[in-house]
């Protein structure tokens, strides 16, 4: 089915994933502010997988749709637009890539499979206390052990982690002169021995984050992707993708919609009150969206305009806070539709932790600040 979809045209290429979608989407799941968890995600990717719309950017040969560029990009256009919920689904978006790029034969056999089907769910063990948006700065310790490794230390800010099977995680296997080097990636099971769980309660009041402790957990080479001290560049060129998909003002736009739809259940002059402020937000959004066009574009033809990666991470995360105070100010309205409210309150919720995760807004104006103007 992925060679004839190639050949169709973007908008018949949408129409026949919105009739799948439409199909094969529960009621309850369209909803882009909703991350599915667990069973649920599980379910939602193996329905994907056996309806031939799973991993977009695989190659065909291990089993995903193998897209263009250009495809991809109508596929998110299109999930997006129909308002999918959305799954963390680091195994397809993050660990897969890394294994055709640097795993072994045997590592790319044993881990594929499960992931488009949904039987492996992946968290990633990048953070810790000490180092968060400076990564480099990690000091969870893989000493050798014979021909295998013990990993000490501990991860924090880990995103659904006791829903996972599995966790790819950076640890230190020797102290150099920089500390980008002697980073190795390793990839262990969410049930090894030694490996414990303590869980972060979010704003909303879920146990979405973790605190994932390593107290002597074993792993081996064939656990390793890569070489031994090779893991900074590969975790470098995810965190790189992982900010341009992040990029999208999806929850932005999503949240522009709800902040049209409270507004309008406000009386006149409680409506008046808060009219410019979204007139101007929704310029913003619409030069976000602008902004994120443009990018795709780009990567369309071929181009990695990685600076800008940054840029519309930053554009769009901070966007959706603005929306989200102004649907908390209006929220506040003794007028406003109690349904609207709450979705109004759990949007402002959603949106407080977006300039921090997947890069902070001051890391990414560091970043833009030397890459682009020199400083």
């Amino acid at each position: 089915m992925s060679a004839d979809l190639e050949n169709l045209g973007d908008t018949a290429f949408r129409q026949r994933l919105r009739a799948w979608l439409e199909e094969n989407c529960p009621t309850r799941w369209r909803d882009p502010a909703l991350r599915l968890r667990g069973e649920e995600a599980q379910s939602w990717q193996k329905r994907l997988y056996d309806g031939g719309w799973r991993a977009p950017a695989w190659p065909r040969e291990w089993g995903g749709m193998g897209l263009s560029i250009a495809k991809q990009i109508a596929y998110n256009r299109e999930m997006e637009s129909f308002g999918v919920a959305r799954t963390l689904d680091h195994g397809v978006r993050m660990v897969g890539p890394i294994l055709m790029g640097h795993g072994t034969s045997e590592q790319q056999h044993r881990y594929l499979q499960p992931m488009l089907t949904g039987e492996h769910q992946w968290c990633q063990g990048y953070s810790e206390p000490g180092a968060g948006s400076d990564l480099a700065n990690l000091s969870m310790r893989a000493e050798h052990d014979g021909d295998n490794f013990r990993l000490t230390g501990q991860k924090i800010w880990t995103t659904q982690a006791a829903d996972a099977t599995h966790i790819y995680a950076l640890a230190r296997t020797s102290n150099e002169d920089r500390k980008q080097r002697g980073i190795t990636l390793f990839l262990l099971r969410m049930d090894a021995p030694g490996l414990t769980l303590r869980p972060i309660r979010n704003l909303m009041d879920e146990e979405e984050f973790y605190e994932v402790f390593f107290d002597a957990v074993p792993a081996n080479a064939g656990d390793i992707v890569g070489e031994i001290g090779g893991g900074w560049s590969i975790a470098k060129a995810l965190l790189g993708f992982e900010r341009f998909t992040q990029g999208s003002p999806a929850l932005a736009r999503h949240a522009m919609g709800v902040a049209l739809k409270l507004a309008a259940s406000l009386p006149d002059h409680a409506r008046e009150l808060h009219q410019q402020a979204i007139v101007e937000l929704r310029c913003d959004l619409y030069d976000a969206t602008v902004l994120f066009d443009d990018i795709c574009r780009q990567v369309a033809q071929g181009d990695n305009p990685h600076q800008q990666y940054s840029i519309a991470k930053l554009v769009s995360a901070e966007l959706f806070q603005r929306i989200g105070e102004r649907l908390q100010a209006m929220a506040g309205e003794i007028s406003a539709s109690p349904d609207l409210r709450r979705e109004a309150e759990q949007l402002f919720l959603l949106s407080r932790p977006v300039t921090i995760f997947g890069g902070t807004a001051e890391i990414q104006r560091d970043l833009l600040a030397r890459e682009i103007l020199g400083r």
